[in-house]
C-alpha cells in the first residue's frame, strides 16, 4: 500500500495521539501536533482517504478518527519510531530480575511480575523447553537412607528434579556408580530420545547393574519427560479490567483464553520471529480479537528457547512496550546462558 509522505505523518500522528488521549483523533487537534503546517480542512480530506483505504475508523459519526487494526499495521510496520530503553530504565529492569537469576523457573516468574508493571497488561513468559536441547548432566543426591534425588541439566537451562526410592541402602560409592554411568550414555543426547522405550533398552544393555539402577532410571526418565514440557507462567490478568476499550465481553473472553495454558503456550511457541506484533484477528484466536498480542522470544546458548509476551488493548504504546520486551528478552536469554555456563 503505497501512501504519500503526508498521509504517513498523518496516521501516524493519529495513532500517537489516540494512544495518549483514549479518544477519536479530530482535525482541528492532529493539525496543532504536525510538524508540518497545512490547514485543517486539507487534514479531513486526508483522514476521509485513510477511512477509504481501512487505515482509519469512525467509531461515531460526529467523532474523530481512530485507527483501525490495518492502521495499526502499517504503523508498527513502517511508521513506529522506538522508546530506547534508558539506562536508568536498564537498571531499574535488572534489579527485578537479579534476586532470581539463579533459578530458571523463578527467573520467568519474575519477568511476568515484572513485565506486568511495566505495561499495566496481561503478561506472560514460558520457561525454556527441553524438547530441542540436549542433556547436558545428570546428578544425584541422597535424601535419606534409601532415598535419593535425580537432577537433570539440559543445554536449554532447564534443571528438573525427581527424588526416587530403592529397596536397598544407597551408599555414596552406589550414586558414584549412577552418576558415572548415566553420565557416559546419556549426556550430549536429545532430551526427546529419552522414552520409555529408550529406557529399557538402556537397561538391558547394563546386564547384572540392571536391578541396582531400575529406580534411578525411572526417575531419569521421569525428569527428561518434565524437561520437555514447557510452563507457562502469567501475571496481570487484573490489570485488563482496567482496559475500557476492552468492554466487559472482550475482557471475559481474553480471561477464558488465558485460563487454557496449553492454548496460550500454543500461540506463543507458533511465532519464531524474535519479536512479532499480532493484532486482532492476526492471533488467529477469536478471544484475542480485538486485542494485539507482543510475543519476543529469547536465546539460551544461541538456541531458541522460549517467549515473553504481554496482552492488551490494541491501544498501546508499542515503541515503548516493544522496547521494554527485547530488552527483557535479551536480558532473560544472556542470564540464563551464563547460569547454564556456571554449570
Amino acid at each position: 500500500m503505497e501512501l504519500s509522505e503526508r498521509k504517513q505523518k498523518i496516521l501516524a500522528a493519529v495513532v500517537d495521539l489516540y494512544v495518549a488521549t483514549g479518544e477519536p483523533v479530530g482535525s482541528k487537534a492532529l493539525c496543532d501536533t504536525l510538524d508540518f503546517t497545512v490547514s485543517s480542512a486539507t487534514v479531513r480530506n486526508e483522514m476521509s482517504d485513510l477511512a477509504e483505504m481501512g487505515l482509519l475508523e469512525q467509531p461515531h459519526t460526529s467523532a474523530g478518527r481512530i485507527p483501525s487494526h490495518k492502521g495499526y499495521r502499517v504503523y508498527i510496520d513502517t511508521l513506529m519510531k522506538k522508546h530506547p530503553v534508558s539506562k536508568e530504565e536498564q537498571r531499574y529492569i535488572d534489579s527485578l530480575l537479579l534476586p532470581s537469576a539463579y533459578d530458571p523457573e523463578k527467573l520467568l516468574d519474575g519477568v511476568a511480575r515484572a513485565l506486568a508493571g511495566m505495561t499495566r497488561f496481561a503478561a506472560v513468559s514460558t520457561t525454556p523447553s527441553g524438547s530441542s536441547a540436549d542433556i547436558r548432566a545428570i546428578q544425584f543426591v541422597q535424601t535419606s537412607r534409601r532415598t535419593a534425588m535425580a537432577i537433570l541439566m539440559t543445554s536449554a537451562g532447564t534443571m528438573k528434579s525427581r527424588v526416587f526410592h530403592c529397596d536397598f541402602d544407597i551408599t555414596p560409592e552406589i550414586l558414584r556408580v549412577f552418576f558415572r554411568v548415566l553420565n557416559e550414555k546419556l549426556v550430549g543426547l536429545p532430551v526427546s530420545t529419552i522414552t520409555p522405550a529408550y529406557i529399557q533398552s538402556l537397561a538391558a544393555s547394563l546386564g547384572n547393574m540392571t536391578m541396582l539402577m531400575s529406580d534411578a532410571l525411572m526417575a531419569v526418565l521421569d525428569v527428561a519427560q518434565d524437561s520437555m514440557q514447557t510452563e507457562i507462567c502469567l501475571d496481570g490478568e487484573m490489570n485488563l479490567l482496567f482496559c475500557n476499550e476492552l468492554g466487559q465481553t472482550g475482557i471475559r473472553r481474553i480471561m477464558d483464553f488465558l485460563s487454557r495454558p496449553q492454548e496460550l503456550s500454543r500461540l506463543l511457541m507458533q511465532q519464531n520471529n524474535s519479536m512479532k506484533v499480532l493484532i486482532g484477528q492476526e492471533s488467529n484466536r477469536p478471544e484475542l480479537s480485538e486485542s494485539s498480542v507482543i510475543v519476543s522470544r529469547y536465546l539460551v546458548g544461541g538456541r531458541d528457547a522460549g517467549a515473553i509476551a504481554i496482552i492488551g488493548p490494541t491501544r498501546m504504546n508499542y515503541g515503548k512496550i516493544i522496547s521494554n520486551i527485547e530488552y527483557l528478552s535479551g536480558s532473560v536469554g544472556r542470564m540464563l546462558t551464563e547460569l547454564l555456563d556456571m554449570e
